[in-house]
């Protein structure tokens, strides 16, 4: 990093998450979101939100409050935007629409943009004659040399056009990312892009340069999508004599198998098998927040190539624009799931009961946060995703279990031989004035032994019987949280199916 710009990232940052409202919030944006949070938190600088909603056709009403939602449930709080307001405000591109056209205008006089009045049909014949001779569509040019004063004419007579910016024919435009370095484009092989369309709204090539001007933004952080348009906003930026922001384009985000971008269609495919890029979902699913930042901050970024668990607070302080790649990464949701077990496991037993509650409460059980305390310490090192906690350990919470009879069957023995241990088992337990993993295991092995049984198979009994599951969470500890009476009570259960499937197979 040059003492440059070491000294310009030192400084307080103004960043800006400038989402569409078109969609779900996914994982790309909330990944741009985050990087520029922790830039301004680093610096001590702010953060703005601010929607860029031009593309009405788009529009979806319910995706602004699903990116507030999303960005405010993973952390990263703005200072400025649509609902706080600020001192760059409106925050929402379609109340900055004369603050657009003035600074069209002001393009238009000095000579760096001009009216355009070709229609759909000229424009769509231009094209296809220029497919015929396997040239790169773009526009003509019909009106770009239009005189200034015979243009407004036309203007005031209410005749309908677009604003395009007067591209450059000459030379070449060399513009820095701070990710790739220098890139040079040819002028001669950009087109005059329209700025402010025919009904007057800005788009996001004139709206998003003149806001990110208006609003002091010294970084722009932006998916690399951006960067065949990237010579067109330097260009603005350049024409108005403005000094430019630190411009960051991010790497995307493949498919699981790495081959393609991610979309539509793979997001869909993946719901089937409770997989999602939306953060929406992610909650629903049982990911934590933390998890979820501790994922899609490696997938761009590394702090060392080594260290790989970080809190937003780790994150705050190590955060290093120079430290992203430009490399595409492909989305790996066993990392995922890595990831949110570890912060599961960091988190506080008090806290972990408190994000499980509403899981449970969901899956049907009447249960308190002082209920789920004292079942937290035995599921939380087997937990991935906080879903599974009804699944694991709802048993704690039944009435009645109604374990699967092929279950209550060891294996390699018989239902009368499963029945027999299940009776010794309930002798020695019948015995015992409390259950506790102290008191219970010991008697258990020993009855093994004494069976000759293995003692996965005497516990696979009594775990079938006392929580209605093949697999449990520590059976003896689980037994213990049960308390005695209930246990004794489903292992005599569990011994009634085994004598009505024991006395079928003798029949």
């Amino acid at each position: 990093m040059t003492a440059e710009k070491s000294e310009k990232d030192s400084r307080p940052a103004r960043v800006r998450f400038a989402p569409s409202p078109t969609g779900l919030t996914h994982m790309g944006s909330a990944r741009t979101a985050l990087y520029n949070y922790l830039l301004a938190r680093q610096t001590g600088g702010q953060f703005i939100f601010r929607l860029e909603d031009t593309d009405q056709k788009r529009f979806d009403p319910s995706a602004e409050q699903d990116l507030m939602d999303s960005l405010r449930w993973l952390g990263l709080e703005w200072d400025e935007g649509p609902d706080k307001g600020g001192p760059s405000g409106p925050y929402r591109q379609t109340l900055r629409k004369a603050i657009y056209r003035e600074y069209a205008e002001k393009l238009i006089g000095t000579g760096h943009a001009f009216y355009c009045f070709c229609t759909r049909e000229e424009l769509s014949q231009e094209r296809e004659e220029q497919q015929k001779r396997k040239e790169q569509p773009r526009y003509a040019g019909t009106c770009r040399d239009l005189s200034l004063e015979q243009a407004q004419r036309r203007v005031d007579a209410g005749e309908e056009h677009v604003i395009r910016f007067k591209m450059p024919k000459e030379g070449s435009i060399t513009i820095t990312d701070r990710i790739r370095g220098d890139i040079v484009f040819e002028n001669k092989n950009l087109d005059d892009y329209i700025l402010v369309k025919s009904d007057g709204l800005a788009l996001y090539h004139l709206a998003a340069m003149v806001d990110d001007h208006l609003m002091g933004i010294t970084h722009v952080f932006r998916g690399e999508e951006w960067i065949p348009t990237f010579p067109l906003h330097v260009h603005i930026y350049r024409a108005f004599g403005w000094e430019e922001p630190d411009w960051v384009h991010l790497s995307l985000f493949l498919k699981p198998s790495g081959k393609g971008k991610m979309s539509k269609r793979d997001s869909e495919e993946m719901k089937l098998s409770s997989q999602s890029i939306f953060i929406k979902d992610m909650k629903e699913l049982g990911y934590l927040p933390e998890g979820v930042i501790n994922w899609i901050v490696l997938m761009g970024w590394s702090f060392d190539g080594e260290t790989e668990f970080f809190t937003l607070d780790d994150l705050v302080e190590k955060f290093s624009i120079d430290k992203l790649g430009p490399s595409n990464a492909a989305i790996d949701f066993k990392k995922f799931d890595h990831f949110n077990g570890l912060h599961i496991r960091h988190l506080s037993i008090e806290d972990l009961a408190s994000r499980l509650e509403p899981y449970f409460q969901s899956a049907g059980f009447d249960v308190s946060l002082e209920d789920i305390l004292p079942v937290v310490p035995i599921i939380r090192e087997r937990m991935t995703t906080l879903d599974e906690g009804p699944v694991m350990a709802g048993f704690f919470f039944r009435e009645d279990v109604m374990p699967d009879i092929e279950d209550l069957v060891a294996k390699d023995l018989t239902a009368g031989e499963s029945l027999a241990a299940a009776q010794r088992t309930l002798e020695i337990l019948e015995g015992l004035d409390e259950i506790s993993h102290e008191l219970a295991e010991p008697p258990m092995r020993a009855l093994a032994d004494e069976l000759g049984l293995k003692a996965g198979q005497l516990f696979g009994i009594l775990r079938a019987a006392v929580t209605g599951q093949k697999v449990s969470p520590p059976l003896f500890e689980s037994m213990e949280i049960i308390g005695r009476d209930l246990v004794i009570d489903r292992l005599r259960q569990g011994i009634g199916m085994l004598e009505n499937l024991a006395a079928k197979n003798n029949i």
